[in-house]
């Protein structure tokens, strides 16, 4: 059995600066290692009930018209022709038609909630176990005023300079406001984080308290 062992993260301050220090156990992220299989199983089925699935065309069987023959078979010089539904008329219908599809798939609870614990580690550390600087822990990101100058300048401190998600309290409304107008910034509640959204973004921005 191993023991539990503890990872060491720095708290920065909006300037960027190390003020302080917390750590992490990382068996409560389902660790000590990456578990890729249970991540990309999240991953799949959590971007398969996204999609809506509401693609539909009609078939010559839903298609309005007669089913009578459009005229005799032999004797006119034209080609043979069937009914004004088949697939080969205009108004017609589709040969293979698009039916509503349900791509949706369950994942269980105890498996969600290991699968997000277990993204935040894989933002933490990598699979050989080398830290990483992608989980950026800040002591406050509260603003007076939403300001997208104020909220770039932060993140460019922190040294996120690619797709970033920043976790955040529902209550903190001026950070939110403050970065949803910086491309490839997203924002998200702390109690709705996800695998899905933590492993789409290179960098995670979350305050000390969340």
């Amino acid at each position: 059995i191993r023991d539990r062992t503890m990872i060491e993260l720095p708290v920065y301050n909006k300037s960027g600066d190390k003020v302080d220090a917390v750590k992490i156990d990382e068996t409560a992220l389902g660790g000590p290692d990456i578990r890729s299989a249970l991540l990309k199983q999240a991953y799949v089925i959590t971007h398969g009930n996204q999609r809506q699935a509401s693609s539909r065309t009609k078939s010559r069987g839903m298609v309005t018209g007669s089913t009578r023959k459009i005229y005799r078979q032999k004797g006119t010089g034209n080609a043979r022709m069937g009914a004004v539904r088949t697939v080969i008329r205009r108004g017609g219908g589709v040969a293979f038609a698009k039916t509503r599809e349900s791509f949706r798939r369950k994942l269980s609870k105890r498996m969600r909630r290991l699968a997000n614990r277990n993204a935040v580690l894989a933002k933490i550390k990598d699979f050989e176990g080398n830290i990483l600087e992608e989980l950026k822990v800040v002591d406050s990101l509260q603003f007076d005023t939403p300001s997208t100058r104020e909220m770039a300048a932060v993140l460019k401190a922190l040294g996120v300079d690619r797709t970033c998600l920043l976790a955040l309290d529902y209550t903190n409304r001026e950070a939110a406001l403050s970065a949803r107008n910086l491309a490839s910034v997203d924002t998200i509640r702390i109690d709705q984080l996800n695998a899905f959204d933590v492993l789409n973004h290179r960098f995670l921005v979350i305050e000390r308290a969340s």
